[in-house]
This record gives C-alpha cells, structure tokens and sequence, in this order.
C-alpha cells in the first residue's frame, strides 16, 4: 500500500523521483496516466489493468463511460524506472498536470499521485477544510 507525501523535483529530462518506499513495492515497470484534479496516476501495471478493466466492463453504449474510459486511457504509457528509481514522464502528462518543477508524490493505497506541489497545496487546504463534511456525506449515503 502507497502512504505518505514527499517532496521532488522534476529533472531537465522530466523525470521525478519515487521515494525508496514506493520503488521497493513496485517492481521495474509502471503506468502513469492522467489522474483527477490535473494529478497523474502511477499504477502498478497489474493494478492499471484492475482499474481499466472495471470501466470496460461498463456499457460502451453508454457516452459517460466511453469518455471516462477514453481520459483514463489515452495518454497512459507504461514505462520502467531507471536505476535511480526515477520515472519518465511524456511531455503530454507533463503538460495535463502542469508539472515544470516542484512535484509532490503522495502515496494513494493502491497508487501513487504525482502533483504539481503549488496545485498540491491549493487543493489539499480546502479538502482539509471540508472532510468531516464529505465523510459524514458518504456515511450518510452509505458509501462509508
């Protein structure tokens, strides 16, 4: 399981670096796809397959699930960290989650999120702000 928040930075070559803790739980290979709120997700490859085959098991009939399927799906690549435990990012993710320089790496139970650390603190104070909120939401729904 991915937990905690570390600070990196993005390199000239636009690769940013996992924390040895998430290097040792992932093996060599990795999918990072655009993620919610302008982040990118970094999936185990058998956890991306997991994640994708949920929305194919959807209705292609229907055009929400076609166009949540087609975001999650497009601009996915798989690549293998080098041996620094550094992960190539394209300059198409690169450019979705606005990364340039400061990245905040956060661990996610069965992923890793890579933010734009200024994006990063605007969107962590205000959930901060509104959980108790949210989660008595989701309780009251039963999805807690």
């Amino acid at each position: 399981m991915f937990l905690g928040e570390y600070q990196h930075t993005l390199d000239a070559k636009g690769r940013v670096s996992l924390p040895a803790r998430f290097r040792n739980q992932l093996g060599g290979t990795v999918t990072v796809a655009k993620g919610f709120e302008g982040s990118l997700y970094v999936f185990q490859p058998q956890d991306y397959e997991r994640f994708m085959n949920d929305l194919l098991a959807k209705s292609d009939f229907n055009p929400k699930v076609r166009e949540v399927r087609r975001f999650f799906a497009s601009g996915a690549i798989e690549v293998q960290l080098d041996s620094a435990g550094r992960v190539p990012l394209s300059p198409l993710l690169r450019e979705y989650a606005s990364l340039s320089k400061d990245v905040v790496v956060i661990g996610n139970g069965d992923r890793i999120e890579l933010w734009d650390a200024k994006r990063w603190a605007e969107y962590n104070g205000a959930t901060a702000q509104n959980v108790e909120m949210l989660a008595q939401e989701l309780a009251e729904a039963g999805l807690l």
